[in-house]
């Protein structure tokens, strides 16, 4: 673990989804003791910290990202003395802890929200949030043709015939950034977490926050349709959101000052351009902001560089380091991403739906020539209440993984190799490190994701690489939870996750465990690794290879076939299989040489 002041620039941070890490009471459901009884495992792999996914009190309509109230632990999850327990673990193991905080929206359950619907029109409670007056006759249509991100219009009608935004779903309306009141209730969340002892905040939906003064027209409304990315201009990336990021900025730097500790602020901004992304890591800005075009990038080795070169030259030019990403709770998993046919990047769909190297993904929420229906949206509450129900069709899940699952394990052995070789930090989702496929068949009385309660589509649904973990054993629930009357996991098991449990990962030296693992190691005793510079070297088609610091070089071959490797020798650590002298297909490598 890194002991530096500026501990972020170059630190590894694992992200927990909470209600998949770990059960500790038997409900089905993980929690914040079951994430502390966790840290000695992410400690021994080697991580700098870790994110927690929201645990604040929600109707979970979106698993947490509608939260009814931001300072406060819901009792699903624990409760806040729970928290400082964690908190206090994660400090005698020297891990880091970043919350998940949500400023774009909140519940349509928190107290603002409830005040606002019972207010008049005009009114300063409805003033916190975008409430607008329709169009047509009698105001009956939407106030402009916005789209919700999850599918559908981003409006919906309350009873006295005003229209309330929610960019996301009606139970997340959007916060109304340009009324003060809000930053200041913001100020007052982030400084109770930060007395509590944690060491910064992930932001959610960081490009968004304040919507176009006027809310006119989108330009481009069937391109909102299609997809769940930030592609409306006048709803994200407006120019007064660097503002709030500067004053969080100051407020973090606030807490250093007294003890020392550098406080974190990573976004997760989604904007069009390396370049746009560069300003949002300004050196009185957010820390770091995610890196998605590696995540999105083709298994194509000019992509892979093309992404690179763009990340190192906009932003790292800022002062910043690059955060870079292979996955997260949003996003198909990396196995399952890289051994399709035409391996792609984030989209959960067809190849031909992946956007070029270096631009943000569009990943449309239904399949060709279907609409967000009517009786999709009213089917929203019905759905919810059986996503605990067991399955009624034939039995759940493969008793193997998919045909292509050695093509893709390779792919993402290699990739993470790649990762950890680059300059900056880098954030590892959960379950990555035992190369957890996508469990693809859910049934769909399962499922809990809003895409699909919102659109009646499977298409882009992200519940497959929020199964729970398996921790031990041979059948479901694999130690994820425990007790002789305990519940089902809130999403099932495929019987053959016993072949990923971390028992076994931990076993098996050539499990993806010990790879990352040994990678991590590496990368904190190594000089030449984390922070630093990177300089390409010549590679045959479809090989990358660059050298980091003095003489380190990692190299990734793209292709099938094997090619001589770029260093004489054995490898410090390889992704697969590597004779010295040569380079496999589908493969990564480390080596130290005198360049």
């Amino acid at each position: 673990m890194s002991s530096k002041c500026h501990w972020w620039r170059d630190a590894v941070i694992y992200q927990v989804y909470v209600r998949s890490f770990l059960d500790s009471t038997g409900d089905g459901v993980g929690d914040l003791a079951g994430v502390r009884a966790g840290l000695p495992y992410l400690r021994k792999l080697g991580v700098d910290g870790i994110w927690l996914s929201p645990f604040y009190p929600s109707p979970q309509h979106d698993h947490g990202y509608d939260v009814a109230d931001y300072r406060d632990v819901d009792p699903l999850f624990g409760d806040l003395a729970e928290f400082d327990l964690l908190i206090a673990a994660a400090r005698r193991l020297g891990v880091k802890v970043l919350l998940d905080i949500v400023p774009n929206h909140c519940s349509s359950e928190h107290p603002s929200f409830r005040q606002a619907l019972t207010a008049a029109p005009g009114s300063p409670a409805r003033a916190r949030f975008h409430f607008a007056d329709g169009r047509g006759p009698d105001g009956a249509e939407p106030p402009n043709n916005w789209h919700a991100m999850f599918g559908g219009p981003a409006w919906t009608r309350v009873d006295d015939g005003q229209w309330y935004l929610h960019m996301f779903t009606p139970e997340q309306p959007d916060w109304n950034w340009r009324n003060p009141e809000v930053a200041a209730d913001f100020d007052d969340t982030l400084r109770f977490w930060l007395d509590r002892g944690v060491d910064g905040f992930r932001i959610d939906v960081a490009a968004g926050l304040f919507k176009h003064p006027d809310l006119p027209d989108s330009p481009d409304p069937e391109a909102d349709a299609r997809t769940r990315d930030s592609v409306n201009p006048l709803a994200w990336n407006q120019p007064e959101v660097h503002d709030v990021w500067r004053h969080w900025r100051a407020v973090c730097e606030e807490y250093t000052a007294r003890d020392g500790r550098e406080r974190l602020l990573v976004g997760e901004v989604s904007v069009p351009t390396a370049r746009e992304h560069a300003r949002y890591v300004r050196p009185d800005e957010l820390h770091q902001a995610f890196f998605f075009d590696l995540l999105s990038a083709p298994w194509d080795a000019d992509a892979f560089r093309k992404v690179i070169d763009e990340a190192m030259q906009d932003i790292a030019g800022t002062g910043s380091t690059v955060t870079w990403v292979l996955n997260n709770h949003d996003q198909v998993r990396t196995v399952t991403r890289y051994g399709e046919p035409h391996p792609q990047g984030s989209g959960r769909g067809p190849a031909s739906e992946v956007a070029p190297a270096g631009r943000r993904l569009a990943r449309p929420l239904a399949a060709p020539g279907e609409s967000p229906s009517t009786s999709s949206t009213k089917a929203f509450a019905r759905h919810a209440e059986s996503t605990h129900q067991t399955p009624t069709g034939p039995p759940f899940g493969r008793t193997t993984p998919p045909p292509t699952q050695a093509l893709g394990a390779a792919r993402a052995r290699a990739a993470a190799l790649l990762m950890l070789a680059l300059p900056g930090a880098a954030y590892i989702y959960q379950g990555e490190e035992l190369g957890l496929p996508e469990v693809v068949d859910l049934p769909d009385d399962v499922l809990t994701d809003p895409i699909f309660r919102r659109t009646g589509s499977r298409a882009r649904i992200r519940d497959g690489c929020r199964v729970p973990l398996p921790w031990s054993g041979q059948a479901s629930p694999f130690g994820f939870t425990s007790g002789a009357e305990s519940a089902k996991p809130w999403l099932p098991q495929p019987s053959y996750f016993a072949e990923y449990a971390t028992d076994r990962a931990l076993a098996d030296t050539r499990s993806f465990w010990h790879l990352y693992r040994d990678g991590l190691h590496l990368r904190a005793t190594l000089p030449q690794l984390g922070e630093g510079t990177l300089t390409w070297l010549d590679t045959p088609p479809g090989v990358l290879a660059f050298a980091r610091g003095d003489g380190l070089v990692c190299a990734v071959n793209f292709t099938t076939a094997p090619i001589p490797a770029p260093v004489p020798g054995t490898p410090l650590l390889a992704s697969g299989p590597c004779p010295a002298g040569a380079l496999p297909g589908s493969t990564a490598a480390w080596w130290t040489s005198d360049l």
